[in-house]
């Protein structure tokens, strides 16, 4: 077993008696996946604000839905909660310099915050503590988050429930008005930069773009099988593990009761993987503008500057009607992708780095992602 794994049962025990209102969620996870999202509400009678914030923090967006944060609540300071990456949950072939998940702990980091500004908390937020680690993260915390007194409560918290990462082809035939553009450029904290185009040519050569680097992705043994693996194909499967990539529903079920639906037939030259490229092909095709991030540099403070960004980025669509999904093959930074990846940089990055790529458009209602409860990713120290 490992030491991460130890770790976590041992908060699971831990955390029992503190997590007394939300103790019916794994008898809710197995037979709803996202039951968390419903529970985040719920922990508002919790008498821990720390926990209350936490139960909205877990709902964040982050790559691959591996939810890679775990909280400690240190005996010693009751008012604090220190937030580490669970090494076990990186994404070391297609983010093997850890970026893509230090942005998913920064948006975790903001919807805390959130969450606590709601409860009439301010945050005070220490990055990286005891130094930024490079080339890759370690043990070593990502912040310290301190609850004060003097919150105030941000209008884009209202969205926390209903926010959605939408992976289905969007409306064609309703643009994307600059308004809207502008305003979820006004989600952006500075120093980081928001860029969006709703220009058809442009949008064209982004699609090109996102496609060029998704079938690289695809074709790519390694960063191909890095996704296959975290795929959880059917209801049962999601529940018993609700991170990664969640297949599951009507029409899913029934294939993965015959043996049609399968982690093997998702690799190339199987009936599975074609119908994939043919599904993501007509999903992209049907994008009316994309949006893009950048910050100054590339350093830890700022990248996890770009998860916070990325948090508010995605309820600003949500409140404005739109609809987000993330399309960042093009800034991964393993070899394979380098032609893509200096593409980018260099057509979108004015300067600075590009962190996050993402169609935007008019989609459909979508169930929202399954989410480990937040007990579980939850410690005493």
């Amino acid at each position: 077993m490992s030491v991460t794994r130890r770790r976590t049962l041992r908060a699971i025990a831990t955390t029992q008696f503190m997590l007394l209102p939300l103790g019916t969620l794994g008898q809710e996870l197995r037979s709803d996946p996202a039951a968390p999202w419903a529970a985040a509400p719920m922990a508002a009678t919790h008498p821990d604000p720390r926990i209350r914030a936490l139960s909205w923090a877990v709902l964040a967006p982050n790559p691959h839905n591996r939810q890679p944060w775990t909280a400690e609540l240190p005996a010693a300071a009751p008012d604090t909660v220190v937030l580490r990456c669970d090494l076990d949950r990186r994404l070391p072939v297609t983010d093997r310099f850890d970026r893509q998940i230090t942005i998913g702990l920064g948006a975790f980091v903001e919807l805390f915050r959130m969450a606590a500004a709601a409860q009439g908390f301010g945050l005070e937020m220490t990055p990286f503590p005891e130094g930024e680690p490079q080339p890759r993260l370690d043990g070593r915390p990502v912040a310290r988050l301190r609850l004060v007194p003097g919150g105030f409560s941000d209008p884009l918290f209202a969205q926390a429930s209903t926010r959605r990462s939408v992976k289905r082809p969007f409306a064609m035939d309703r643009p994307v008005p600059e308004a809207a553009l502008a305003a979820l450029a006004a989600a952006v904290m500075p120093p980081s930069q928001f860029g969006g185009t709703v220009d058809q040519a442009r949008v064209a050569a982004l699609r090109d773009l996102a496609w060029r680097a998704w079938q690289i992705e695809a074709t790519t043994p390694a960063a191909h099988q890095e996704s296959v693996a975290l795929m959880r194909l059917g209801r049962d499967a999601v529940a018993a593990q609700p991170d990664g990539i969640s297949l599951y529903g009507p029409g899913l079920e029934e294939a993965v009761a015959a043996g049609q639906l399968t982690q093997a037939a998702m690799l190339p030259g199987r009936p599975g993987y074609d119908m994939m490229v043919q599904r993501y092909r007509a999903m992209l095709a049907a994008t009316p503008a994309f949006l893009w991030t950048t910050t100054p540099g590339n350093g830890r403070t700022e990248q996890l500057q770009a998860g916070r960004d990325w948090l508010r980025i995605n309820l600003a669509a949500t409140a404005a009607g739109l609809c987000l999904h993330p399309v960042s093959q093009a800034l991964q930074e393993y070899p394979e992708m380098d032609g893509p990846y200096r593409q980018a940089q260099a057509e979108l990055g004015a300067g600075g780095v590009v962190q996050m790529l993402a169609r935007l458009g008019y989609g459909p209602a979508v169930l929202p992602t399954p989410r480990w409860p937040a007990a579980s990713r939850i410690r005493a120290a």
